[in-house]
């Protein structure tokens, strides 16, 4: 059963081993990310690569994302 852990995001252990996906699809999050840091535009990515999810979807993989970095803690090492 997928467990929503973000807007628009979810997992599924049964699908891509439980790595976040666009709800709804087996998008992985990391797919998205990967063709925007590649400078690949939403209209491009939708047009493209995945028919089937909207502008919405990409901005809240950019979200889920942003929300991972803010809570992380970084120690620098010496």
């Amino acid at each position: 059963m997928p467990a929503k852990i973000f807007d628009r995001i979810e997992v599924d252990p049964r699908i891509h081993h439980g790595k976040p996906v666009i709800a709804g699809t087996r998008i992985p999050v990391h797919m998205v990310l990967g063709l925007l840091s590649n400078g690949i535009t939403p209209d491009d990515i939708i047009r493209d690569y995945y028919e089937n999810i909207i502008k919405e979807d990409i901005f809240a993989c950019i979200r889920y994302a942003k929300s991972l970095v803010e809570e992380e803690e970084v120690h620098a090492v010496s």
